[in-house]
């Protein structure tokens, strides 16, 4: 006992209170960042004590570390700083969307840094930029003016008292989840950073990753999922074997996944000049519709499209979880477009954004699809205020598809214009729609921008559903919004009282018969098809025959692990899906001729766009965009090299997404 009283009193006291009272001072300005109220914060001390215990410790627990440095000042600084920059990265994202930052959001840095220029001015750019110098050369300077402890660092004790902080923390986190004070699920990500605070929640997002394992999980668990005969008597699933591979008779799916898009009219408070979305609302009243209830607020646009697609809930995940940044690059997931190939269908993704973003260039192979069109093959397209390009370019887009094949077609059409983030100051000059009512003037504008960009989409679904009432085969269409937009709504705000539910329609222009009902974005795909009568597809399957069964969410939990993490009992043992040669682009990007003027190089061809580059062995050439049929090449080739030049389509980022044969 005095052994232990003699090495507290030597080594610990001082310093290890030190790090307590610093560890809670980095705690209340994190949560004072992601709530913006320092009240917020202090009154969320106040109710929910253990909890900020719970999280104290985590960051008391990193801080130990610096026992183990003779320069202990800077390393208690550096990793405090580490903190510090999460909850400052965490209040900024929380400034433009919902959705609070995850350890997922480092893998899609890429994609973020692309679109930084979409939320932020050059001006706070460049004060980011500055910020971030500055905090490198405090770190230099911090190492160079701090001093060493005089005597050495005693690394057994320093060891012990770590492992000890390290335990006590486990176990306190621990007794936090048995007890419910902290949860092991996020519902609602937004609200799991709320009530469980910061550091917690984003060491979940880091630990807790891909789909659990069932507790019963087995071959005879995953066969036994049907229990109708519907796979066949060993209960295995094999492509191909369906009873109905008739195409005929079967109309052209069209999916449109509207950007941020709601009726702007659902939000107590607001009042507008005129109605926002006069033509999506005449249609919810005479089409099938409903609400839609979907897995993000804010954000996560490509989690609603692999639902949609795949049939599984992007909430079997971790939380903040992207399925496109994780397993689905390196494996086939059975989805829509491998189920409708049974029936003769040609699958076409489309984006009027750029096609790297979420890395869909490359996860589309892996989910069936034949053809990506996106932003790089689009031509004329007319920005927002925002540079988001518009939606009324995507007409011509899904003809261009449904024109590029004799067969039926399906096409999952992703819209862009909606995008945050929305000003909070006056962007548009003469708008046609006013918000005549609000809470704030900074409300006011960002609000008026949002309603005039949905009203613009708004004009796009009038244009798009006149375009296919003439077109010369059966269409059905079935638009939505992938989620509310980054504006500042809470659930007692919305008339529906919910953040997760956005409005869809069934349209056709074949006579379908009106029916109403609420749906989840995991299962209006397979709620089409059995409209159409179509069961084409496992997941299909199961969605239309288990809906109403009291363990419908727990098996198509199970069927998820299976097919993506687990030995695939349900296709025997064996994925059946192999990547498509995904295309980019429906249009053949074409070399006629090159033409020499002068010095100068001139390549004529067909549908160039600006992201056209010339290309020589994979390296990109100066090359100056003249029109769809036309690139000048503006850097000197030999003349043995001018044979084997090429076109490739280049983002942004410099990746080239394809080049000519």
């Amino acid at each position: 006992m005095n052994k232990l009283r003699g090495f507290y009193n030597r080594f610990l006291k001082n310093y290890i209170v030190l790090m307590i009272i610093i560890a809670a001072g980095l705690y209340l300005v994190i949560e004072t960042l992601a709530r913006h109220s320092l009240i917020d914060s202090a009154m969320f001390f106040v109710q929910h004590p253990l909890v900020t215990i719970c999280n104290v410790m985590l960051i008391f627990a990193l801080l130990s570390l610096s026992m183990l440095f003779r320069k202990r000042v800077f390393a208690l600084c550096l990793l405090s700083m580490v903190w510090l920059i999460l909850g400052i990265i965490n209040g900024i994202i929380l400034s433009n969307r919902m959705t609070p930052f995850t350890v997922k959001d480092l893998s899609s840095l890429g994609d973020g840094l692309t679109i930084v220029t979409n939320y932020f001015n050059t001006k706070t750019i460049i004060l980011a930029v500055a910020a971030a110098v500055a905090i490198i050369l405090s770190i230099i300077l911090l190492y160079r003016k701090t001093p060493k402890l005089k005597e050495k660092v005693r690394y057994r004790k320093a060891s012990v008292a770590i492992v000890l902080i390290f335990a006590l923390t486990f176990g306190a986190v621990q007794v936090g989840m048995k007890a419910g004070v902290l949860d092991t699920f996020f519902g609602n990500l937004a609200y799991g950073y709320r009530d469980n605070g910061v550091p917690y929640s984003f060491l979940v997002t880091w630990v807790k990753t891909g789909i659990d394992k069932p507790a019963d999980y087995s071959e005879e668990k995953i066969t036994g999922i049907f229990r109708n005969g519907e796979l066949g008597d060993d209960g295995i699933y094999t492509p191909g074997d369906d009873d109905e591979i008739n195409p005929e008779g079967k109309p052209n799916i069209i999916f449109l996944q509207l950007e941020s898009f709601i009726d702007p009219t659902l939000v107590e408070g607001l009042e507008f000049s005129k109605d926002p979305v006069p033509n999506y609302r005449k249609l919810m009243k005479e089409y099938s519709s409903g609400y839609l209830t979907v897995p993000s607020v804010g954000a996560g646009t490509a989690n609603v499209e692999f639902e949609v697609m795949t049939g599984i809930s992007a909430k079997f995940f971790g939380p903040g979880e992207y399925p496109y940044k994780g397993i689905l690059k390196e494996v086939t997931c059975e989805t829509t477009p491998y189920d409708l190939k049974q029936l003769g269908y040609s699958s076409h993704a489309i984006h009027n954004h750029r096609g790297a973003f979420y890395g869909r260039n490359k996860v589309f192979a892996n989910m069936g699809f034949d053809t990506f069109t996106c932003l790089e093959y689009m031509n004329n397209v007319m920005k927002t205020p925002k540079n988001w390009a518009k939606d009324g370019i995507l007409t011509e887009q899904i003809l261009d598809a449904l024109n590029s094949t004799d067969g039926r077609d399906y096409i999952y059409t992703i819209s862009v214009q909606g995008h945050g983030r929305y000003p909070d100051e006056e962007v548009l000059e003469n708008p046609v729609i006013t918000v005549t009512d609000a809470a704030s003037e900074e409300e006011k504008w960002g609000y008026e921008y949002y309603a005039n960009q949905v009203y613009e989409m708004d004009l796009f679904v009038k244009e798009l559903t006149d375009t296919l009432e003439n077109y010369d085969e059966d269409v059905i269409l079935i638009m939505y919004g992938d989620h509310l937009p980054a504006l500042d709504m809470t659930e007692d705000r919305m008339k529906n009282g919910s953040l997760y539910q956005t409005e869809y329609i069934i349209w056709d222009n074949f006579g379908m018969e009106k029916k109403d009902m609420d749906l989840y974005a995991y299962n209006i795909t397979a709620e089409v098809l059995d409209r159409l009568d179509i069961s084409a597809g496992m997941m299909t399957k199961y969605h239309q025959n288990y809906k109403d069964n009291k363990t419908y969410r727990s098996d198509l939990k199970a069927l998820a692990y299976d097919m993506l993490y687990g030995e695939q009992y349900i296709y025997g043992g064996e994925n059946p899906f192999e990547p498509t040669d995904l295309k980019m682009g429906v249009k053949d990007i074409k070399i006629n001729e090159v033409v020499q003027i002068g010095e100068d190089y001139y390549i004529k061809g067909e549908n160039f766009t600006e992201f056209s580059k010339i290309s020589l062995d994979g390296d990109i050439l100066k090359t100056v965009y003249l029109g769809p049929t036309i690139l000048a090449l503006k850097e000197e080739v030999e003349p043995e090299d001018v044979s084997r030049m090429k076109v490739s389509q280049v983002e942004k980022n410099k990746e080239i997404l394809s080049t000519t044969e």
